[in-house]
């Protein structure tokens, strides 16, 4: 989910993400990850932004990862075989506090092949850069800041002030999700009102995921059972992304009884199965 959300940012305020990684407000649009495939291309958490002269790479990472660099270089290359003429920025974006030396890779080296990209750590990065631009918001509470929760209180703020009411709905619901990174559900949960949330793509991107799953059994069960079971399928995804029980049962209109039992379901499902050890027979 996180990577989806942080996509989702780069992606629709691209100007403020140039803004803070070039230094420049550029209009970027967005490349899509088949037109640089030679092979299938891993699209999570990778995104591709052009403008007329320079190709934006981010990639986000929540834990370091030692196939960075060669992912890198590869992407560079496939850019350079679409776009030959264009420049190209790489940056990988590492979003949780790591002591990993992998985290300050920024090389990548075979034989006498060198190819150097950025990286930004972003809890090094001051906060203020994240209260200037909406499409920062989100990642205030990761950056170089004392308190986490008095940052979000202030960005909650900012929030609230934001005229665009569909903006106003994503940027409080993916702040809601990433700031969990920093900060635990009940802080969130009372800093940023879940009601400004509901509109937001990203809750609807939860809603028609659990829409999908609970119309196929609802044509089975009938249709009552199938909102029911549409209803327990979004709080089931919004669990998973590390979203309060509170926060389920207001989104999805669930108590929070039935909140707690479908947790603890979903808990047992994800539980890896037991090994078992067949016994056998001795002969004497």
């Amino acid at each position: 989910m996180i990577d989806n959300i942080c996509k989702f940012l780069a992606e629709s305020f691209s100007r403020d993400f140039a803004s803070w990684i070039l230094g420049e407000a550029i209009t970027l649009t967005k490349i899509e990850p088949s037109e640089l495939s030679v092979e299938p291309i891993r699209a999570d958490s990778v995104i591709f932004l052009e403008s007329t002269e320079i190709i934006l790479h981010i990639e986000f990472q929540t834990e370091p990862n030692k196939n960075i660099p060669f992912r890198m270089a590869d992407y560079r290359l496939r850019l350079y075989r679409k776009f030959p003429e264009k420049q190209v920025y790489q940056v990988v974006i590492y979003l949780s506090p790591s002591q990993s030396n992998l985290v300050h890779e920024s090389t990548f080296n075979i034989g006498t092949l060198n190819y150097e990209f950025n990286v930004i750590r972003i809890w090094e990065q001051p906060t203020e850069i994240f209260q200037r631009y909406q499409g920062l918001f989100p990642f205030a509470t990761l950056s170089q800041t004392n308190d986490p929760e008095e940052t979000l209180r202030q960005v909650a703020k900012q929030i609230e002030q934001i005229t665009d009411k569909q903006v106003q709905s994503n940027v409080a619901a993916s702040t809601a999700i990433i700031s969990g990174i920093a900060l635990n559900k009940e802080i969130i949960q009372r800093l940023l009102r879940s009601e400004i949330m509901k509109e937001s793509v990203i809750y609807q991107e939860i809603l028609l995921e659990g829409e999908a799953k609970g119309i196929a059994k609802g044509k089975a069960e009938g249709k009552a059972e199938g909102k029911a079971e549409t209803a327990r399928q979004i709080a089931i995804n919004m669990m998973r992304s590390n979203i309060s029980v509170d926060l389920v049962a207001q989104f999805t209109g669930l108590t929070l009884k039935e909140v707690q039992k479908l947790q603890k379901l979903s808990a047992k499902k994800d539980q890896p199965p037991k090994s078992t050890k067949t016994k056998r027979s001795l002969k004497s």
